[in-house]
């Protein structure tokens, strides 16, 4: 297929660890995705894969937190050559009080998904749903952490200006390794504490008030965390907004290079919206708290913070 190839152009295939002399080469490397992409550009991209150029994956994530979008949602009509992963058991691990609703899975259960779904070493990777951006940030924060080059598109399956496709996809299995969580994209919950980092909450402001609590065990905030609910960074199109709106947005509430960002959320899902449009605001130092309020609000012994205030 062309938008999810299994065969990548073999510039794309890792040579690391080849004692061979290096082969001349075929023109400069593909240039790395932004983490957002919009619908021109991934039309650029299928069209390219299409050519016979770089591989482009193309990943489904509609999710829904109450279980009403899943693999039905996506026969019911997807991108062209999109495969489908499911968020709950394969982008996340069985869930833990230690660490979370949402933990992250194991590597090589993380790549072993990649590979059902036909993704190759050195392609163009995108993911879409059909709510905020925050399920395939979820995929996307993942892929980058890990080294793969991906994106989201940004709008959504509301932004896509072609047809939809009512077949499934069962692509050649891909050929990606398991790699491990780098500690410098992911932080504990004593790291968070730590108080070293500025702490920002991607939850609704009434999550992070203690004003309601719809799930997790306790109501409120980590103590020093900043409110910066996910939803802040769409426009009123449902889109992400551009770069320098987003950078205006993090510096009034005191993001700056000059510290590490740490970003958590419920359970690790909205957070990863936040990071997303952070490294597209331009900012590098940023880490996700995989467990979020579901691992910290489940151990007693750490303190919450109530009210509107950090």
């Amino acid at each position: 297929m062309t938008s999810a190839s299994s065969a990548p152009h073999p510039s794309s295939r890792s040579e690391r660890g080849s004692s061979a002399p290096a082969a001349p080469s075929a023109g400069p490397a593909p240039a790395a995705l932004p983490p957002l992409l919009d619908t021109a550009q991934l039309h650029a991209l299928r069209e390219d894969a299409a050519a016979g150029g770089r591989a482009l994956h193309l990943l489904d994530v509609r999710w829904a937190l109450d279980g009403s979008k899943g693999h039905d949602t996506y026969l019911a009509g997807h991108l062209p050559g999109a495969v489908y992963l499911d968020l709950d058991t394969e982008l996340a691990a069985p869930a833990r009080p230690d660490a979370g609703r949402h933990p992250l899975p194991e590597p090589e259960d993380f790549a072993a998904s990649l590979r059902r779904a036909g993704v190759t070493e050195g392609a163009a990777i995108v993911a879409y749903d059909d709510t905020t951006g925050a399920p395939a940030g979820r995929l996307v924060w993942m892929l980058r952490a890990l080294g793969h080059d991906a994106a989201v598109l940004n709008g959504g399956l509301a932004a896509w200006d072609g047809p939809l496709s009512t077949e499934p996809v069962s692509p050649e299995p891909g050929d990606v390794t398991a790699r491990p969580w780098p500690a410098g994209r992911v932080a504990t919950a004593d790291e968070v504490a730590a108080g070293e980092a500025l702490v920002v909450d991607a939850r609704a402001p009434e999550r992070y008030r203690g004003e309601v609590e719809p799930m997790d065990p306790r109501a409120g905030h980590v103590p020093g965390a900043v409110n910066l609910p996910f939803a802040g960074n769409l426009d009123g199109e449902g889109r992400f907004m551009d770069p320098q709106e987003l950078r205006r947005r993090f510096e009034a509430a005191g993001v700056s290079e000059e510290r590490e960002t740490i970003v958590y959320c419920g359970s690790g899902i909205t957070a990863t919206h936040d990071l997303l449009a952070l490294e597209s605001a331009g900012f590098t130092r940023l880490r996700l708290f995989p467990g979020s309020w579901s691992q910290w609000s489940a151990q007693e012994s750490r303190p919450v913070a109530v009210g509107p205030n950090p």
